[in-house]
């Protein structure tokens, strides 16, 4: 069975840094472009961050450019999203999710078919 896992979500103040992890177990990310999206209370879903399988690009929404990092790491077959300088505008349910395809990433959410459960971040003071 295909799962993806998060973790690495809690509860960080204004300024702070997390690192998410993506964890894959049953097939190997190498081959899959992998996205992450996050779901803020009474806000719709919203692609963040993605990195392509074909050559490894990454993409990023306007809103956290500059301050988020995605990358792979193949010998533990995970993804990471490294978030520094997180603002309140942050918080949310941060999700992964993979695509599989040799293609460059999109952070539209219709063409990824595996999910992972969602890991919550707060950031607050």
């Amino acid at each position: 069975q295909l799962q993806l896992v998060e973790s690495g979500g809690g509860l960080v103040q204004p300024g702070g840094s997390l690192r998410l992890s993506c964890a894959a177990s049953g097939f190997s990310l190498e081959n899959y472009v992998i996205g992450w999206f996050r779901q803020a209370p009474g806000k719709e879903r919203e692609g963040i961050s993605c990195i392509s399988s074909s050559d490894g690009s990454a993409n990023y929404a306007d809103s956290v450019k500059g301050r988020f990092t995605v990358s792979r790491d193949s010998a533990n077959n995970a993804v990471y999203l490294q978030m520094n300088n997180l603002e309140i505008e942050d918080t949310a349910v941060y999700y992964c999710a993979a695509w599989g395809v040799q293609a460059l990433c999109v952070l539209t959410d219709l063409w990824y078919t595996y999910w992972g459960q969602g890991t919550q971040v707060t950031v607050s003071s």
